[in-house]
């Protein structure tokens, strides 16, 4: 550690402990942020933590989706986001209602060719097209289509929300893939909309045979973001956290991550004995990686970006994620 890095550290932790803050990193975060949080984990799990913690501040490390399912569950409390522009492409890829957003609102994502929604096609426009069918909206989502959905899911719990809804369909938004790997292990109908994270999205079969050939004793485990094909020549295939259970518990000794590689930090921190390598060496998301160090201390200093849900807003928001809760 330097010490440029060390005086940040210092002037983080000083500042945390007199706004009585709580720092959270998601696992995709750099690793510099990962050793400066309170908590790392996945995004639902964090806010849940958060929610039961007595603080008076939520220094979210993640995207903006992340900092709104904190502000939703812990309202009376300062919810604050370092990177203001770090959002999730694929949660912007739905909108409750009209208008949808811009193309490009993210520097460095491209929208494919292959999304070409019409501009005043929202959730609501498809709940007319399905009445009567529940909406699950995976947490990776805005606030606003948690309100108009009827419960929220995880990666991980998925397919026993859609279980646990009555009726034979259910709609599940935005992600398709974890939408088409939900149908396959599920005797309903799942409609889905044709949204995903660009990097996931990006695994091939092909990449799975290189990584294959280089690794050959290790086992891969495969996020439920990506493709199909992908995930059906997968040894596991779970959330972030669900891999990391695995990967403790295996007595396996190397590991294929078929996720950002920013979990990999976490992976070779709890199990030092075995190996993990990437996927894909390019599963990096720009978003996750925008917060800094001195993105937190500049976020502590200005007391900025501030997350606020809305009443009207949080209140439906909350019963979609208290719903999942409840079931799981």
């Amino acid at each position: 550690m330097g010490p440029d890095t060390a005086a940040l550290r210092d002037q983080i932790l000083r500042f945390r402990e007199e706004k009585r803050a709580l720092i959270l990193s998601h696992n995709y975060q750099r690793d510099e942020v990962q050793e400066i949080a309170d908590f790392v984990g996945d995004s639902l799990e964090l806010s849940r933590i958060a929610a039961t913690r007595d603080c008076n501040m939520i220094v979210f490390c993640g995207v903006h989706f992340m900092a709104e399912s904190a502000s939703i569950l812990s309202p009376e409390k300062t919810v604050l986001l370092p990177e203001r522009e770090a959002g999730c492409p694929m949660a912007d890829m739905i909108r409750a209602s009209a208008p949808r957003p811009v193309r490009n609102r993210f520097p460095g994502f491209e929208t494919p060719p292959s999304y070409v929604y019409p501009p005043e096609f929202s959730l609501k426009d498809i709940k007319k097209q399905y009445p009567g069918v529940p909406v699950v909206a995976y947490v990776n989502t805005t606030a606003e289509v948690k309100a108009e959905s009827d419960i929220c899911c995880t990666s991980a719990n998925v397919v026993r929300i859609i279980e646990s809804l009555p009726g034979e369909a259910v709609i599940c938004v935005p992600d398709k893939n974890l939408s088409m790997w939900a149908a396959r292990n599920t005797k309903k109908k799942v409609i889905a909309w044709d949204g995903y994270c660009n990097i996931h999205e990006r695994v091939t079969v092909e990449d799975v045979e290189s990584a294959r050939r280089h690794h050959p004793q290790a086992l891969l485990m495969a996020h439920p973001e990506c493709r199909i094909e992908v995930l059906e020549r997968a040894d596991h295939v779970t959330s972030t956290s669900g891999m990391l259970r695995f990967a403790s518990a295996s007595p396996e000794a190397e590991f294929i991550v078929g996720t950002e590689v920013g979990l990999l930090h976490r992976l070779r921190k709890e199990n030092p004995a075995k190996l993990f390598f990437p996927l894909r060496n390019d599963m990096v998301c720009p978003n996750m990686k925008k917060t800094t160090l001195y993105s937190i201390l500049k976020s502590f200093q200005e007391n900025s970006y501030i997350v606020k849900v809305p009443e009207h807003v949080r209140v439906p928001a909350k019963r979609a994620l208290d719903r999942m809760l409840q079931t799981v």
